[in-house]
């Protein structure tokens, strides 16, 4: 994967570009950059043109402000679609990515084919969430690296955290390269986004909301019930939040079957 760079509003965005075909947009998470894509991308590559962004203030992408709101990131991803004359997209969000995702729906719905809410949901943080994300502020100010390993780590399921040992160490180098700045205004940025749940009843195009079993972040049970009354399908991976690496043949083969009932 080839990276790529454009200056969009002033702050320097990098993306990757590989493939033909169809275009598949991929969005990373909190705390993750587009190399968690690595082993997905060849696979999602063979028939689509695939492409990943840097979210701002994680991987090569900068900062653009004391807090990153999911609409800003939304005419990110955009305008680098707009760069890349574009016209229509599937989008494929993990958490974070997810909620940019929903937001690039409400206000640019019209550039959709399809939508993927990987480990994401639709639904606002509650009071309790948060209280969380204010004191993961404070948190990653106090003590960056403990904040990073630690978020990394839970992320997985119980199970998996001694099993993919490796694999984990691996996601933490990944996550240590994210600056603080980046951290701490996602982390805002993702306190205060609205509840895009609508979005799941009034689209055209084809949902699916993908979650883990066993995932820490983002209870199972609370959860699915967002698909009830939708268009949208669930589909249940039977680990933790990060089911690109927990339950990564099942995610490669969900994602290939959606692409190929996708009408671009």
């Amino acid at each position: 994967m080839n990276n790529h760079q454009l200056v969009f509003k002033n702050t320097k965005i990098s993306y990757t570009d590989t493939g033909s075909g169809n275009v598949v947009v991929l969005l990373h998470g909190f705390l993750e950059n587009k190399t968690m894509w690595k082993n997905i991308v060849p696979k999602l590559a063979l028939k689509n043109r695939v492409v990943t962004i840097d979210l701002y203030g994680h991987g090569d992408s900068e900062c653009s402000g004391y807090v990153h709101v999911m609409e800003d990131q939304a005419d990110m991803v955009y305008g680098v679609i707009s760069h890349l004359k574009i016209r229509k997209i599937t989008l494929i969000g993990h958490s974070m990515g997810g909620y940019v995702a929903l937001a690039f729906a409400e206000s640019y719905g019209g550039s959709l084919s399809g939508l993927v809410l990987l480990n994401s949901t639709a639904r606002a943080d509650s009071e309790e969430r948060k209280m969380n994300r204010d004191r993961a502020v404070l948190a990653v100010k106090h003590n960056y690296a403990t904040f990073v390993s630690m978020s990394i780590a839970n992320l997985f399921s119980e199970e998996n955290r001694a099993k993919m040992a490796a694999k984990i160490e691996k996601v933490k180098i990944q996550a240590l390269q994210t600056p603080l700045q980046g951290i701490v205004a996602s982390l805002e940025g993702m306190k205060i986004r609205q509840d895009r749940q609508i979005i799941l009843s009034l689209t055209t195009f084809p949902i699916v909301l993908g979650l883990g079993k066993k995932d820490g972040v983002l209870n199972y049970d609370e959860n699915k019930t967002q698909v009830d009354g939708t268009q949208a399908k669930l589909v249940t991976f039977s680990h933790g939040h990060m089911s690109h690496i927990e339950n990564e043949l099942k995610v490669i083969t969900v994602l290939q079957e959606f692409l190929i009932g996708i009408k671009n």
